[in-house]
């Protein structure tokens, strides 16, 4: 029900949506569920700040691609193959963690390199703001389920006992 309801309010730079829930009379009731930036930053703890870059200059992305070890032009396209392999690890796990792409995984775009200049260099970034912007995008275009596990989070945190399928959770594995 969330992308079917959603809209944004330019005006307070909120996303609004709603989402069902049974009441105590086992009634289906229609909950609000509203979020900005600053709830984003909150929920998901990412630790950036609205007074951080979401821009990195781009001397210093490139410089950082050759310590990389980036095999391809640096004017062209940043294709993941073209790292070395601890980088190319990097750069495969930030891109299907935090890209807003449905496809074409290979070809890296400019905001995923500036925040993988961040992580390896360890600077500030505002991460919170990228991807409400993107969110947003997503909003005005065609609604694709884009970041679902971070809006489950927001949903988590102002809708309390929301009834959860089992099917629909991703059951988490830990490695031995």
């Amino acid at each position: 029900m969330f992308w079917k309801s959603v809209r944004y309010d330019e005006s307070t730079k909120t996303i609004y949506s709603a989402v069902q829930k049974k009441d105590e009379n086992d009634q289906d009731v229609d909950i609000e569920v509203k979020f900005n930036v600053g709830d984003l930053r909150r929920v998901l703890d990412l630790g950036d700040t609205d007074d951080d870059s979401t821009i990195v200059p781009e001397r210093l992305c490139k410089g950082l691609w050759f310590i990389m070890e980036f095999t391809g032009h640096v004017n062209g396209k940043y294709l993941k193959y073209m790292f070395s392999p601890p980088y190319k690890f990097l750069v495969y796990c930030v891109m299907h963690a935090l890209s807003h792409r449905k496809g074409a995984y290979d070809e890296t775009s400019n905001y995923i390199m500036n925040i993988i200049t961040c992580l390896v260099l360890n600077k500030p970034y505002n991460i919170s703001q990228v991807l409400s912007d993107y969110m947003v995008d997503n909003i005005r275009g065609e609604k694709y389920i884009m970041y679902p596990r971070f809006i489950h989070m927001m949903i988590d945190d102002q809708v309390n006992d929301l009834p959860k399928d089992p099917a629909d959770e991703l059951g988490l594995r830990y490695m031995k």
